[in-house]
């Protein structure tokens, strides 16, 4: 699985979380049992899953950016409040279309729910390695230092070409 190394680069919330936004929904608390009211759920729970992994991946890249200086916490703000429009737009429609699907195929709601665990297992490794991104090299360092006291290798999960890892 390859990961994105730009560190200029904002990461975008893809097809990892489209299975599991598909199943997400909203209470809203209406009466009735109407396909309307299952739809605009679910899209509405999509729209908060798109919205939430891209405000948190968003914000921990760019925590990396103010760590070195490139960019001001005003501009953080700002790129995580656009980037977090952007993909509640995008989780609306896909939300609309898998609500539409499975009011039409209800029995499609246990192998999308499937696919949203694997989803949410790249989704998680992506926040992760954001995360990573925004560490000095102490703090790394730290982290390997007490994953090994722990007896766990971070380094498959984190290794870049050439970089050395601190021995245990």
């Amino acid at each position: 699985m390859t990961r994105e190394r730009d560190p200029f680069r904002i990461p975008r919330a893809g097809v990892e979380v489209a299975p599991l936004a598909g199943v997400a929904s909203l209470d809203l608390g209406l009466t009735g049992q109407g396909g309307g009211k299952f739809v605009g759920e679910s899209t509405l729970g999509a729209m908060v899953v798109y919205g939430v992994y891209q405000a948190l991946l968003t914000a921990l890249r760019c925590e990396a950016m103010v760590r070195r200086g490139e960019i001001s916490r005003r501009d953080q703000a700002s790129l995580v409040v656009r980037s977090v429009w952007s993909a509640m737009q995008q989780g609306a429609a896909v939300g609309l279309v898998l609500g539409l699907v499975l009011l039409v195929f209800p029995w499609l709601s246990l192998p999308m729910t499937l696919a949203g665990l694997v989803g949410a297992g790249k989704a998680s490794l992506d926040l992760f390695h954001a995360f990573w991104d925004g560490l000095d090299a102490t703090q790394r360092a730290e982290l390997h230092e007490a994953a090994y006291r722990a007896g766990m290798n971070l380094g498959r999960l984190v290794q870049r070409a050439g970089e050395a890892l601190p021995e245990g």
